[in-house]
């Protein structure tokens, strides 16, 4: 596994392509459900980070996420049914973090655009 970059635009770059390449994202699933945060960005939204690798999200399986485990979320379904989900509960989507929980957050719609777009001929 490569290291996540400290550059936020370039982890959302790789986040698209190895989700599609890989035909999966991976978020954090814990007794209680996924794995949120509150927004750096936007006061009162909560994100949902996700990640491009299984052993990316696996490094925050720890403090309060230690219940938590990757799980993998088909690319099809995360993109015809999650992301539209998502934008309607008002939710972010926080793309390849880093391990002090830094990095992207975007609305769920841009993230659909950003995917159709690498999609595109």
């Amino acid at each position: 596994m490569t290291p996540l970059s400290d550059d936020p635009a370039e982890n959302l770059d790789r986040f698209i392509v190895e989700s599609l390449q890989q035909a999966c994202v991976w978020g954090l699933e814990g007794p209680d459900g996924w794995a949120l945060t509150a927004s750096e960005k936007y006061p009162n939204s909560d994100v949902m980070p996700l990640w491009s690798e299984r052993e990316l999200a696996q490094v925050h399986c720890q403090e309060e996420w230690a219940t938590y485990q990757p799980v993998a979320i088909d690319i099809e379904e995360f993109l015809d049914d999650w992301l539209t989900g998502m934008h309607k509960d008002e939710l972010l989507v926080g793309v390849n973090w880093n391990q002090d929980l830094e990095g992207e957050e975007l609305e769920p719609l841009d993230l659909l655009q950003e995917f159709e777009q690498e999609m595109a001929p």
